[in-house]
């Protein structure tokens, strides 16, 4: 499916269309994990709490694999943003 829809960004950290997903898809990369690789989707600010739902559907549209088969992917920590200003101040309260 050609079109509008393609230039949509799904990865707003890391400017990815929806195009580019559905084309890696094709290419075989069936897992967030591999589309993180190749694209860097998930590897933004928001650590893929952004895209990584819309993602996982593609992957499930594509696949004909249910969301919930699929794998989510690897989280690094931090998974989310910590202000530096809180590491610094150590365990202190």
């Amino acid at each position: 499916m050609a079109g509008k829809n393609e230039d949509i960004i799904i990865c707003r950290c890391e400017e990815v269309t929806l195009g580019e997903i559905r084309e890696w898809i094709e290419k075989g990369y069936e897992t967030f994990d591999e589309l993180k690789r190749v694209l860097r989707v998930g590897m933004g600010p928001c650590q893929g709490r952004g895209c990584r739902e819309m993602i996982l559907r593609e992957i499930s549209a594509k696949t004909k694999v249910s969301v919930a088969d699929i794998h989510p992917g690897t989280f690094r920590p931090p998974a989310k943003p910590v202000k530096l200003a809180v590491l610094a101040k150590g365990g202190d309260k």
